[in-house]
């Protein structure tokens, strides 16, 4: 599938976190809500640790003081 244009900017306006435990544990849940809509992402222990390295290596990107 190519793409046949530019994907609209997703901006964010609200984020909330919260967590839900269900039978297998905790999972934390990261509701985002942008101008396109509301985006929920369920995170396990290894994707939230994921979510902050990546956010963490954009913000030394950003700030680099």
């Amino acid at each position: 599938m190519k793409r046949r244009g530019k994907a609209l900017t997703f901006v964010p306006t609200e984020i909330h976190v919260s967590t839900v435990d269900d039978d297998k544990g905790v999972l934390g849940i990261l509701s985002i809500k942008t101008t396109e809509g509301l985006l929920d992402i369920a995170l396990d222990v290894q994707a939230a640790d994921a979510i902050l390295n990546a956010v963490s290596s954009i913000k030394a990107k950003l700030d680099p003081a």
